[in-house]
Parts: C-alpha cells; structure tokens; sequence
C-alpha cells in the first residue's frame, strides 16, 4: 500500500505530532500510547520515542496505515490568519 504524503510546514515535526497530524491515531493520548507500545514504525523499523524527529521522505506506519513526511515550501508559507496587517506579501515576493 502507499503512503499518503502529508506535507509539513518546517523541515521537521516530532513523530508524535506527526502521526496525529497525518490522522494515523486519533488524538495525542492514542499517539503517545500507540508509540508506547510499538505499534509505530519509522522507515520500517519500530520506534518508541514520541519526540524522535521526523524528516522529509520518512514514511511512518500505525498499524496498515502509513504517511510519508513532505516538507512545504518555507517561502510560499503565509499565514493570513496571524499576519501582521501593513504586511504584503507581494511586495516581500518582489524584494
């Protein structure tokens, strides 16, 4: 089966982050017990640190359902929801 590709916004996430973000688990409590228990794998391999960190191209795997880190991109990133207003973006593109 492949991988659903789940982008992230920074070049890294936390596994345990990771997993409830791509929906794997369905709340950080079943994260961090699924984690506990060994029922996470990381590149094929399991792994029991819920603070390990993940990269782009890292595929990870609860149970038969599995993601693959994709980064975004760091310079098309804007957040209008926290963004200062005086700020255009258009004008920092054209820089």
């Amino acid at each position: 089966m492949q991988p659903v590709e789940v982008t992230i916004r920074d070049q890294s996430i936390k596994l345990g982050q990771f997993i409830k973000l791509a929906n794997l688990v369905e709340s950080g409590g079943a994260a961090k017990e699924a984690i506990a228990q060994g029922e996470v794998t990381v590149n094929g391999e399991v792994d029991t640190r819920r603070g390990k960190t993940l990269r782009e191209g890292d595929v990870v795997c609860v149970d038969k359902l599995c993601a693959k880190v994709v980064c975004g991109e760091d310079d098309d990133y804007f957040d209008e929801a926290t963004a200062d207003d005086d700020f255009d973006p258009e004008v920092w593109r054209n820089l």
